[in-house]
């Protein structure tokens, strides 16, 4: 049995590093993974283009998810395995939230392959893609709050605390990703210094809870781009053009949101800087099979 899924890219509007409390929202980049079932008990993962790629996070997916539905689907846990296989147009270690596209996308293939997907809730099916995301060690917080954004779309605010959702919302937006040359693997970053913005994110997290999500994004980008040494310059190129624009999750990607006519002039001054601009859609329908 086969399966396939494809879920979406997320940016940040609260960086859930210094409360718990995180919100994010889905953009137009896909991860896809494709699950086949075996009979001899192994889950083996790949990453395509990438043979040195750590694959602990898919195989992790796709192994508790068999673990947790194989029954239901009328299998013998002990002797189902898996070949996984994921391929993105998401960056790597670049605040997008790769990660938790992957896991989703794993996760809901899995799902797809065992026949049992459309029984699933897909908050559920998130929280899966969470816990194999902490076994795996790829994140802090655990990134409810992004894996909630790209399984469901929309924006999302969270308690990643406790894996709740506290609100969902459609958006009609388009989102502008600058991402500069380097990467920065989330589990790295330095959650000290992030705590002692912790005001600064009870704010962001009241505006963002009160749909004002555009400036709850701006507040979060200076205060965390300060806390985790990185540029504001970014930033300033894209006020007061725009409805909002963070710095995505721990970095170093950029993401900046409005109608399109104000993105592409930012986009202009953007594509000055190293690295690459990306103008794209936000996505409402988050994670789904093919």
């Amino acid at each position: 049995m086969d399966g396939r899924a494809v879920a979406p890219a997320a940016g940040t509007v609260l960086n859930a590093l210094a409360t718990g409390t995180g919100s994010a929202f889905a953009i137009d980049l896909e991860t896809t993974a494709t699950v086949e079932l075996t009979g001899d008990g192994d889950v083996v993962g790949e990453i395509a283009g990438r043979p040195e790629a750590d694959v602990t996070l898919v195989e992790r997916c796709a192994a508790l998810t068999i673990a947790e539905y194989a029954e239901q689907a009328g299998l013998d846990e002990s002797t189902v395995g898996a070949r996984v296989r994921t391929e993105s147009e998401v960056p790597m270690a670049s605040g997008l939230k790769s990660s938790s596209a992957a896991a989703n996308a794993t996760v809901l293939a899995t799902l797809d392959a065992l026949e049992v997907v459309d029984s699933v809730d897909r908050i559920d099916a998130c929280r899966l893609g969470v816990r194999a995301a902490r076994d795996a060690g790829v994140t802090v917080t655990g990134a409810f709050d992004d894996a909630s954004a790209s399984m469901l779309g929309g924006v999302t605010v969270t308690d990643n605390t406790a894996d709740a959702l506290l609100a969902r919302e459609e958006v009609d937006w388009h989102a502008l990703v600058y991402t500069p040359p380097e990467q920065s693997y989330s589990a790295d970053a330095d959650v000290s210094a992030c705590e002692r913005v912790a005001p600064m994110a009870r704010l962001v997290e009241e505006l963002a809870l009160d749909g004002r999500y555009g400036e709850a994004m701006t507040v979060n980008g200076f205060a965390f781009a300060a806390a985790l040494e990185f540029s504001t310059g970014p930033m300033i190129d894209a006020l007061p053009d725009v409805a909002g624009v963070s710095l995505s999750g721990t970095g170093p990607s950029y993401v900046a949101v409005g109608d399109r006519d104000s993105l592409e002039a930012v986009q202009t001054r953007w594509t000055e800087r190293d690295g690459t601009t990306r103008l794209l859609g936000t996505r409402t329908d988050g994670t789904r099979t093919t």
